[in-house]
């Protein structure tokens, strides 16, 4: 009978530790229910995504990159086939010589043309001189004739004379105006030439920009998210060829009712915990509230109506956190993302540690 009296003594005891403990471990369990000036939200872990695209259609000569990888910003990504943008260049040079040849020309035709005008303006002097000398011989025989002290043959070859010496004249500046308007025609024809020169540079620079745009390299370092072009194939104009994702960008998209969208600004305080690894805090901003509600009712005519809007919230992670852990970034990841609504309220325990 002491026996059993012992037993269930010791049994008591048992369960009156067993009690105890049980109360201390609920006592002192971590909660998960956010205290007032918090808010939580559903989301999953983004990032900018870049489209690498060909400017010009042709076909995949080489992508240099596998999904995956990782890149900076200037790397080659994707080289296009250029042999007809480089045959084409090699034409516009061949014209650009042309043309320069072209130029020289005409600039010799531009001296030559001087010089005639020079000799032609030489002519008119000489021309002029003859026909004043004539003009005068002819008006001394005008005179003689009345005094009747030259023949009237002599009279009519004086005249014949300064007829002919006048004709002379008119001929030589004729000449002259002539090679004035070689010297214009030959200056034209420089201009034309040099024209030619300026359209073939023009072509040239413009065929190596289409060479220079047909190696595709990253705007941003990131990571190589998935390929959907392989090479040997023809793309057109703005054709996809691989996908990008910006890791230095990096965010939850999350959504918050009314009353708490409205306590939100970028700038906020936030936290993120993922499915995939629910013991890390990482720390967050507020780098987006929407200003229009995502989700709106039909019609919206009573306060818990306007507490089913809700509003669009990014929360992004620092840049300098993902510089150290960027190999672990996931695009897609699960998780939830908390935001301090009272920047003067504790973050409660199970989020006051923080990756670091």
């Amino acid at each position: 009978m002491k026996v059993n009296v012992k037993r269930g003594l010791i049994g008591l005891a048992a369960v009156g530790v067993a009690a105890l403990a049980g109360w201390y471990v609920w006592q002192n369990r971590p909660t998960t229910e956010l205290p007032e000036g918090f808010a939580s939200g559903n989301g999953r872990i983004e990032a900018t995504e870049i489209d690498i695209a060909a400017k010009f259609g042709g076909r995949i000569a080489s992508i240099t990159v596998s999904e995956g990888d990782r890149v900076q910003v200037g790397d080659v990504l994707v080289q296009m086939d250029v042999v007809q943008l480089n045959a084409q260049k090699r034409q516009a040079e061949a014209q650009l010589r042309r043309a320069g040849i072209a130029v020289n020309t005409a600039n010799a035709h531009v001296v030559q043309a001087r010089a005639q005008e020079r000799a032609a303006a030489a002519v008119v002097e000489q021309a002029q001189a003859v026909a004043e000398a004539a003009a005068t011989h002819f008006v001394r025989s005008e005179h003689l004739l009345t005094t009747d002290t030259i023949s009237q043959q002599a009279y009519d070859d004086d005249r014949a004379r300064n007829l002919e010496a006048q004709a002379g004249l008119a001929s030589a500046e004729a000449a002259r105006a002539a090679a004035q308007a070689g010297i214009s025609a030959a200056e034209a024809q420089v201009v034309d030439a040099k024209a030619a020169v300026d359209a073939a540079r023009a072509a040239i620079d413009a065929i190596q920009a289409s060479i220079d745009d047909a190696t595709l390299v990253t705007p941003r370092s990131g990571r190589i998210q998935y390929l959907i072009a392989q090479e040997g194939e023809v793309v057109g104009p703005g054709g996809r060829i691989l996908n990008l994702v910006d890791l230095g960008d990096v965010y939850m998209t999350f959504f918050l009712p009314t009353s708490q969208a409205g306590r939100v600004h970028v700038g906020s305080e936030a936290r993120l915990v993922l499915d995939a690894a629910a013991d890390r805090v990482i720390p967050a901003s507020i780098s987006f509230v929407a200003d229009v509600a995502q989700f709106t009712p039909k019609t919206v005519e009573t306060a818990s109506e306007r507490e089913k809007l809700m509003f669009r919230v990014r929360a992004r992670l620092e840049p300098e956190l993902l510089a150290r852990y960027v190999d672990y970034v996931k695009i897609g990841l699960p998780g939830m993302a908390y935001v301090r609504l009272d920047p003067q309220m504790p973050w409660p325990g199970y989020l006051a540690q923080v990756v670091e």
